[in-house]
């Protein structure tokens, strides 16, 4: 639940064009990886898009862990040569992979209106990971 947020954790959210995703498999390994995502004030979509990938969607280990572990990290930060501009949000919360329904639906529809990229691109058609923050922590400039 991310009601807690500020608006200017909410804002930088938003404002973000990459994030980084980890997630960790049965055994606790991490696995991190950049992604594009959009926020829709409650939950955080990252799509499995058309870029090339070493395999099938299904087969993606952020996918794989997710579905053994679905507790997951989201770092959303700025950085600038200008330290006193350094900011983060850090997301902690629970993963799961959307293939269809309303919040599929909508995750696309956000996707596609913050990523020209993504009109394009088949995501409908494909797995749309959906994060359910739980607790987070920001730090620095967030304006």
């Amino acid at each position: 639940m991310t009601t807690g947020l500020s608006n200017k954790e909410k804002a930088f959210i938003r404002a973000a064009r990459i994030a980084h995703l980890a997630t960790a498999d049965r055994s606790g390994r991490p696995h991190v990886i950049p992604i594009c995502f959009a926020y829709d004030g409650k939950d955080l979509f990252s799509p499995i898009d058309e870029k090339p990938k070493r395999a099938s969607p299904l087969e993606l280990k952020r996918l794989k862990n997710i579905c053994a572990n679905p507790h997951v990290a989201v770092i959303i930060d700025r950085y600038d040569e200008n330290w006193k501009k350094l900011a983060y949000v850090l997301i902690f919360g629970t993963a799961r992979i959307l293939t269809r329904g309303s919040r599929h639906k909508r995750a696309v529809h956000l996707l596609r209106r913050k990523y020209s990229q993504y009109l394009k691109m088949a995501i409908h058609e494909r797995p749309m990971i959906c994060i359910t923050p739980e607790r987070w922590t920001s730090w620095g400039k967030l304006y």
